[in-house]
């Protein structure tokens, strides 16, 4: 495949990202609706703009294996809602204390810190409402909700990859240190976001380990990406600071590695990424693009 994206790519990911905000359109509560505030801070931040790329990749691999559709759809929108709690709070200036996000002023700042952790809150819950939902299958739903706690909780998933990043700041760091940061905060959930897809259609062990090996490496290669964008890209591009990592003395890939080593990483995992979906040929093909696409984007 080439190095650059493919022309096809972007319109796709365009259109499957309006599938998804149509769903979460309907799945959200209207911002009017009681109490108000709370919601109209939920939709701020879900509607603030983004890839939609957990809800996508969660389709695309639940496709892969011949998933329905609508199952597939309300399953990534749930992860979409779990991703916007974690930048709400991420955001907060207890933790990153950002300004802006997706170019749009962060929850925070719109409605106060008080309303965005409890919109945070409230959107992780609504989360699992949405899962718990009767469905074709609930031996597969249950272990997908409990892959997703797994990976947003203290055992090498999100909250425990938060923690470590904050503990590490300001000091030196080895390779493994901010192998193990990257792969746990961003990389444990686009690797449950494509192994969740996967079981909700039903997929064989032999296909969840396939499936799950192109997650593990292109979350990785994701915050790899998402590194050198801070250091080489623009707050316009980008919508939210850049330099802020290099500034906060945060441990990232070219703090550790520098800039090319860095991008000679992400581009080894994501061919690793591909490769493990070779068996499936041309059924792989928009999970491949999908890999390239994330090293290569420009915010």
């Amino acid at each position: 495949m080439s190095t650059t994206v493919s022309a096809e790519i972007l319109p796709y990911l365009e259109e499957q990202r309006r599938l998804v905000d149509a769903e979460l359109e309907e799945l959200l509560p209207r911002a009017a609706e009681y109490p108000a505030s709370l919601h109209q801070a939920m939709r701020h931040s879900v509607f603030a703009g983004g890839k939609r790329l957990r809800p996508i990749l969660c389709c695309e691999a639940g496709r892969l294996f011949g998933g329905d559709e609508g199952s597939l759809l309300r399953l990534g929108c749930a992860l979409e809602l779990i991703h916007t709690y974690s930048l709400i709070h991420d955001d907060l200036p207890a933790l990153d204390n950002d300004d802006l996000r997706r170019g749009k002023p962060t929850c925070h700042k719109v409605f106060g810190e008080a309303t965005a952790i409890l919109a945070g809150d409230a959107l992780l819950t609504l989360a699992v409402e949405i899962m718990a939902a009767p469905c074709a299958s609930p031996e597969r739903r249950l272990r997908v909700i409990g892959e997703l706690a797994h990976a947003i909780g203290t055992r090498g998933g999100m909250v425990g990859g938060q923690v470590a990043d904050l503990e590490t700041a300001g000091r030196s760091a080895t390779a493994p240190e901010v192998e193990y940061i990257h792969s746990a905060k961003t990389g444990a959930f686009i690797r449950a976001a494509v192994r969740c897809g996967a079981l909700e259609a039903g997929a064989s062990e032999e296909d969840l380990a396939r499936v799950s090996m192109y997650g593990e490496r292109i979350g990785l290669a994701f915050q790899i990406a998402d590194d050198i964008l801070d250091v080489i890209g623009s707050r316009e591009a980008l919508g939210k600071s850049v330099g802020k990592d290099d500034r906060q003395r945060k441990v990232t890939y070219p703090a550790v590695h520098g800039l090319e080593e860095s991008r000679c990483i992400a581009a080894r995992l994501v061919e690793e990424a591909c490769l493990a979906l070779a068996p499936y040929g041309e059924r792989g093909l928009r999970l491949r693009q999908i890999a390239h696409f994330l090293i290569e984007r420009t915010h």
